[in-house]
C-alpha cells in the first residue's frame, strides 16, 4: 500500500505545531497502525529527521496509552478499536490519512502525538479506589451483590482511561470517564464506605482540571473503545447530587 501521511509535528509544550506530510510506499494490510508509524519513523531516522513521537505500552488494547485522533475520530475509523488494534486493511491503497493528537484543554501537547493526560490520574487520586482494609478476598459467590449490579459495575470498570471520550466531546467533558470510575465502586459493597467522599472528591477535581460540561452529544460513548454507555453518565448525576444534599452526613 502507498499512503500520504499528513501528522502533527510539534517539537515541545512550548512550541507552535503544524501539519506536516509523508510519503509512505511499502505498507503491508497487516501491519497495525503504530507499526505503520514504526515503518515511518524506521525511514525518518534512515534521513536523519526526527522521529514522529507516539505513546503506547502495551500494543494490546489494554493500556490506552496510544491515543491519537485519526481522520477526525479518536482511535480511528474502526468502532470499539483502540489505535494499536487498528489495522492498515480499514484504509485504502492511495488514501490519504490525518493523524493528530487528542485535542482538549486538560490534554495539553508534550510533544508531536504525545499528550499529557496526567489530569486523569489526579482525578482518580480524590477518590478512584477503595481504602479500607477488607482482609483476604472472599469467594466472588459469597458477596451478598446482585448479577444486575455485578455486571454493572463491571461493565464500568471496562473504562481503560484513554480519554478519546474527552477528544470527541465537542465540549472536552470527561463526564464518561469520570462516571465509569465512580460506578465501579458505587455498585459494589467494598466501595460504599467512601462512596460520598468519592463522587463529590472526583467531579470537584475535573471541574478544577478543566474539562467541559455534558451537553448530551454522545460522542463519548460512540468514541470508546470499550463502549462505555452514557447511561453511566446519568447515575454519576444521581450519586452527585445525592452526595451533595447529604454531605454533612459523612
Amino acid at each position: 500500500m502507498k499512503l500520504k501521511l499528513n501528522i502533527w509535528r510539534q517539537k515541545n509544550a512550548k512550541t507552535d505545531g503544524k501539519m506536516t506530510s509523508y510519503q509512505l510506499n511499502h505498507v503491508e494490510e497487516d501491519m497495525s497502525f503504530l507499526e505503520m508509524l514504526d515503518i515511518l519513523n524506521e525511514d525518518l531516522i534512515l534521513k536523519g529527521d526526527d522521529p514522529v513521537a507516539f505513546d503506547h505500552d502495551c500494543r494490546e488494547g489494554i493500556c490506552g496509552a496510544c491515543s491519537m485522533t485519526i481522520n477526525g475520530t479518536p482511535h480511528g475509523p474502526e468502532k470499539e478499536t483502540t489505535t494499536c488494534q487498528l489495522h492498515m486493511r480499514k484504509f485504502k491503497d492511495g488514501q490519504t490519512i490525518n493523524i493528530e493528537p487528542f485535542r482538549a484543554k486538560a490534554f495539553p501537547v508534550i510533544k508531536d502525538l504525545v499528550v499529557d493526560r496526567n489530569a486523569f490520574d489526579r482525578i482518580m487520586q480524590k477518590g478512584g479506589y477503595i481504602s479500607v482494609r477488607t482482609g483476604q478476598a472472599q469467594d466472588a459467590n459469597n458477596i451478598p451483590i446482585s448479577k444486575k449490579n455485578a455486571d454493572l459495575a463491571m461493565d464500568a470498570a471496562a473504562c481503560i482511561g484513554c480519554g478519546a471520550c474527552v477528544a470527541a466531546c465537542p465540549n472536552g467533558a470527561a463526564m464518561l470517564f469520570v462516571s465509569a470510575k465512580v460506578n465501579q465502586f458505587a455498585l459494589l459493597p467494598q466501595g460504599q464506605i467512601e462512596r460520598k467522599e468519592r463522587v463529590i472528591g472526583m467531579v470537584n477535581q475535573m471541574e478544577a482540571e478543566g474539562f467541559g460540561a455534558c451537553t448530551n452529544h454522545f460522542e463519548c460513548e460512540a468514541a470508546c473503545p470499550k463502549s462505555i454507555s452514557v447511561k453511566f453518565i446519568a447515575k454519576l448525576n444521581t450519586e452527585y447530587l445525592k452526595a451533595t444534599l447529604t454531605k454533612n452526613s459523612f
